[in-house]
């Protein structure tokens, strides 16, 4: 992986710089990207819990705690797959999924966006797309056919075959998201 162009440690994250130099680059951008991201992952794990499914954290953060200090400057796959591990495993009628929740205004997710570390490690993850009018998903391995989620796609999370879920019920959390997103840049 390429280093980072401003200290040339860790692995490029974005515009060429590792995730501490991006944060100092751009503080506040970075930090409400932190906070949007956070607000939709709350959104989607309470969407879960009320579909009745158990929900555990798994994401970096969360099941290796301070293990974000440590990666600075680590390179190599184990630390490259850690980065990269979903934020959710979700179980409900004994089968159980990797969830990765994003928040883009966009409306639009493509595997540029998942492969920004190279390879995506987890191939059997499903992709959790929160914006600011719909609630919408795709498996990594239909973003590896080369399918992305846009702005006038119906990849709406209430039609995955995965979940069999209560379309009302996600209704109404994609309200929530406009809520909480509708005057967001």
């Amino acid at each position: 992986m390429p280093d980072c162009i401003e200290c040339g440690e860790y692995t490029k994250f974005k515009n060429g710089l590792c995730t501490d130099c991006y944060q100092k680059e751009n503080g506040n951008k970075w930090v409400a990207g932190v906070i949007k991201g956070r607000i939709a992952e709350t959104i989607i794990e309470q969407l879960f819990i009320s579909l009745d499914f158990q929900v555990y954290k798994y994401g970096m953060e969360n099941t290796i705690p301070g293990i974000t200090d440590l990666l600075k400057g680590v390179r190599g796959d184990v630390s490259k797959n850690i980065r990269q591990m979903p934020d959710f495993v979700v179980f409900k009628d004994k089968q159980a999924h990797f969830i990765e929740v994003k928040y883009r205004k966009s409306g639009k997710l493509s595997l540029k966006d998942i492969e920004n570390y190279g390879d995506y490690p987890f191939e059997n993850a499903l992709f959790v797309l929160v914006t600011p009018k719909h609630i919408k998903c795709i498996s990594y391995s239909e973003l590896k056919e080369g399918k992305e989620i846009t702005e006038k796609c119906r990849n709406w999370l209430g039609s995955r075959k995965e979940f069999e879920t209560c379309k009302d019920t996600i209704m109404e959390y994609c309200k929530y998201a406009v809520k909480f997103f509708e005057n967001v840049d």
